[in-house]
């Protein structure tokens, strides 16, 4: 069983910054792909980010076209974190963000267990 939590959501104007936190109760965490997900209303849920362990055993990070450049995802194994910091914030930005336990299926990136989702609100 994994249990994620998120912090760090809010309001920003349009240009700014806002950081997301992600605490997970998963017993082989750094295993695990973790990935960010948002959903606008009256949209679907769309791929965000996501972070994996590759076969080196590093991890190497994945975005969603409309945040590349924009959005950092990353991770703390020894605290069972991942953050997602987001700059140069657009009105489009606006959704619920949620943190997942992520896998692949082909070329997308799919959610197992989800977070309670946290609201993100950029103001042009």
């Amino acid at each position: 069983q994994v249990q994620l939590v998120e912090s760090g959501g809010g309001w920003v104007q349009a240009g700014g910054s806002l950081r997301l936190s992600c605490a997970a109760s998963a017993p082989t965490f750094s295993s695990y792909a973790m990935g960010w997900f948002r959903q606008a209303p009256g949209k679907e849920r769309e791929f965000v980010a996501v972070i994996r362990r590759t076969a080196m055993n590093t991890y190497y990070a994945e975005y969603g076209e409309s945040v590349k450049g924009r959005f950092t995802i990353s991770r703390d194994n020894a605290k069972n974190t991942v953050s997602l910091q987001m700059n140069t914030l657009k009105p489009e930005d606006t959704a619920v963000y949620y943190c997942a336990k992520a896998h692949s299926e082909g070329r997308r990136w799919l959610g197992d267990y989800w977070g309670q989702g946290t609201q993100v609100t950029v103001s042009s």
